[in-house]
């Protein structure tokens, strides 16, 4: 078991710790393909999101964000977008040590690989101006290293 954990851990290293190649060489058809049978649904087709995201609902959940620059999905680092997808939001908000938020994001991680995810996100990245990307890289950057 351990071994399976420690080569796993090997693998998504580089995801995790060169976020601005991590999107080179993604598959930008295929993330458009894959976002639009497992995000659009909930995130919007355009990445518009869902109306008033930012006002929990009566269950205290919060209704999918906007993939768009107008979201703030370009304000968190690719580790966490990653963590947020695979795992589900309030897991990977739950293993950050984040608390009273409650996220309605399921985990994608049975249903999707790591390579699929990444290639949604390049996806989602490729649609924000320039500046976006710029901040979304140096938050990735300013990560501790492990």
């Amino acid at each position: 078991m351990r071994r399976v954990i420690f080569a796993t851990l090997l693998a998504l290293a580089p995801i995790a710790t060169q976020a601005d190649h991590a999107f080179q060489g993604r598959d930008l058809d295929r993330g458009a393909q894959l976002y639009a049978g497992n995000c659009a649904a909930c995130h919007g087709a355009n990445l518009e999101g869902q109306p008033d995201w930012r006002s929990p609902g009566p269950d205290g959940v919060l209704p999918a964000p906007p993939h768009d620059a107008s979201g703030h999905t370009w304000h968190h680092d690719t580790p966490l977008l990653l963590e947020y997808t695979r795992l589900g939001g309030q897991a990977a908000l739950n293993a950050r040590g984040v608390t009273g938020f409650n996220s309605g994001m399921p985990a994608f991680g049975d249903i999707l690989s790591d390579a699929e995810i990444m290639d949604i996100l390049a996806y989602i990245r490729s649609t924000w101006p320039e500046q976006a990307r710029q901040v979304q890289a140096e938050r990735t950057h300013a990560l501790p290293a492990e």
